[in-house]
C-alpha cells in the first residue's frame, strides 16, 4: 500500500511505501503476499505474470513438476491445486503455460491494492532509502527495494548471430507466436528445454524445423526413471523440486546451506544442476524433426530474405529464421531501471549481485530475489520452487531490520 506523506528530493509531496518490489512474476507476487501477511507495508510494481504471458511460446508446458509449480504464501492456501479447484480447471501434468499464467493472476488478487501495474523507470538512492520514478513521472519513496524483475533482459545472443536482424535471429522467449512460422524453414540452436520444446512446437505448427546443437547427444531430465520409484530411498536422493541430478538435488533444496559452500564449488553445483537437458515428454514429439548433433554454427549472415548458416562440419544451411535456445546470462547492469551510479555500488561476480542473508546486496536496503540470487544461494532460485525460501528469508530479515 502506498501512502502520500513523504517528501521528494525537491521538497514536493510524494508517495511512500516501506518496501517496493520491482516485478510481478512468481517471486515478486510471492514476496508481496508474505510481507502483507507480516503486516509490512509493501507494494509490488509491474504487470502480473507479464513475462510468462507475453514472452513464453504458446502451447508451452512447464518443465517443473506440479508439486514444484506453486507460488508461495505463508499458509500454503493459494497453491496451484487451490486455483484449479476454485476455477474448475482440470489438473494436468505437466502444467500448461496458460494454466500457470491464469493461476499467477488469480494468486495476485491476494495482494489487493498492494499491486501497482505501472512500470518503474528508475531507482535512485535517496537517504535514508530510495526514490522510484514511475512511467507517469510520479516519484515514490521507499525504505527498502526488492528487485524481482526476472530474466527478460538477460537473453543471450551469441556473437556469430549478432549481425542478423531481430526478425532473422529470434530468442526462444521472443517467439511466442509459433503459428506465424508455419511453412517457414527454422533452425533452432541449442539442446536445452527451451530449444527442444520450441522445436517441437514449431514442428506441430507446420514449420520445417532443424535442431542444431554442439552436444553429441541430448540429455533428458530423469532419464533414469527407476531411481525416482524406490519409495523412501528416492526421497533421500531427490528433492520434490526436481532440480539437479541424484544427490545434488537434495543439496540445492537448502539454499541457506548452499550459500556457505565456497564459490568455486557452488558454481560447479549450479552449472551441473541446470545443464542443457529436455523433459522426458519431448522425445516423442521430436521424432520427425531433423536433429543435427555435434555441430556448431561458424557463420551466420543475411542472404536477402534468407539466412545462410555455415557449420563447422563444412555443410551449409539456408533458412528463413534462426531461433536461439541459447539461454540467459545474468547481468544486473542490463536492468533499465538501475542507473550506472547505483549499479557500480553493488558488489558483483560476473553480473550477479553478491548477496548476504536476507538477499541483501552491498547497497543497504537493496535486495535481489529470483535468478539474480542463484549464484549466492544456488540453482533453486532459477525456478518457481525457490519462491518459498526467498519469501521467508526476505521477510525474516526485513522484520528484524524494521524492529
Amino acid at each position: 500500500m502506498i501512502t502520500r506523506s513523504a517528501q521528494t528530493h525537491s521538497g514536493a509531496a510524494s508517495a511512500h511505501c516501506d518496501v517496493a518490489i520491482i516485478g510481478a512474476g512468481p517471486y515478486g507476487l510471492s514476496a508481496g503476499v508474505h510481507l502483507k501477511a507480516k503486516g509490512i507495508t509493501a507494494c509490488v510494481f509491474g504487470e502480473p505474470m507479464e513475462f510468462w504471458a507475453h514472452r513464453m511460446p504458446e502451447g508451452m508446458l512447464l518443465r517443473s513438476p506440479r508439486v514444484a509449480s506453486s507460488l508461495s504464501d505463508p499458509d500454503r492456501a493459494f497453491t496451484l491445486e487451490a486455483y484449479e479447484a476454485a476455477s474448475k480447471t482440470e489438473p494436468s501434468a505437466p502444467v500448461p503455460l496458460d494454466t500457470f499464467v491464469e493461476y499467477g493472476r488469480w494468486f495476485r488478487h491476494q495482494l489487493g491494492s498492494d499491486l501497482d501495474q505501472r512500470t518503474v523507470l528508475r531507482i535512485d538512492k535517496d537517504q535514508p532509502g530510495f526514490r522510484l520514478t514511475m512511467q507517469d513521472g510520479e516519484e515514490i519513496c521507499s525504505t527498502y527495494v526488492v528487485v524481482a524483475a526476472g530474466i527478460g533482459p538477460f537473453r543471450k545472443k551469441p556473437a556469430v548471430f549478432q549481425n542478423l536482424s531481430p526478425q532473422q535471429a529470434i530468442h526462444c522467449y521472443e517467439g511466442r507466436e509459433v503459428r506465424k512460422f508455419a511453412g517457414k524453414r527454422v533452425a533452432v540452436i541449442g539442446a536445452g528445454q527451451s530449444a527442444l520444446e520450441s522445436a517441437a512446437l514449431l514442428h506441430e505448427a507446420n514449420a520445417e524445423v532443424e535442431v542444431i546443437a554442439r552436444q553429441a547427444e541430448f540429455r533428458w531430465i530423469g532419464q533414469h526413471s527407476w531411481l525416482h520409484h524406490m519409495g523412501p530411498i528416492s526421497s533421500m536422493l531427490y528433492s520434490s523440486h526436481d532440480v539437479g541430478p541424484l544427490g545434488i538435488s537434495r543439496l540445492v533444496a537448502y539454499p541457506k546451506l548452499v550459500s556457505h559452500v565456497p564459490l568455486a564449488i557452488r558454481d560447479k553445483i549450479r552449472t551441473r544442476a541446470v545443464r542443457a537437458a529436455g523433459s522426458r515428454w519431448l522425445p516423442a514429439r521430436l521424432k520427425n524433426v531433423k536433429l543435427t548433433l555435434g555441430c556448431s554454427v561458424l557463420e551466420a549472415k543475411a542472404a536477402g530474405d534468407e539466412v545462410a548458416l555455415r557449420l563447422d562440419d563444412g555443410n551449409e544451411r539456408r533458412v528463413d529464421h534462426v531461433l536461439l535456445g541459447t539461454g540467459y546470462q545474468v547481468d544486473i547492469s542490463r536492468y533499465d531501471f538501475l542507473p550506472q551510479e547505483l549499479t557500480r555500488d553493488i558488489r558483483q561476480f560476473d553480473g550477479y549481485p553478491k548477496l548476504a542473508g536476507g538477499f541483501r546486496s552491498s547497497v543497504p536496503g537493496l535486495h535481489f530475489i529470483g535468478a539474480t540470487a542463484a549464484r549466492s544461494f544456488g540453482p533453486l532460485l532459477y525456478f518457481v520452487a525457490g519462491t518459498e525460501f526467498a519469501s521467508r528469508e526476505l521477510v525474516s530479515h526485513l522484520s528484524r531490520s524494521r524492529r
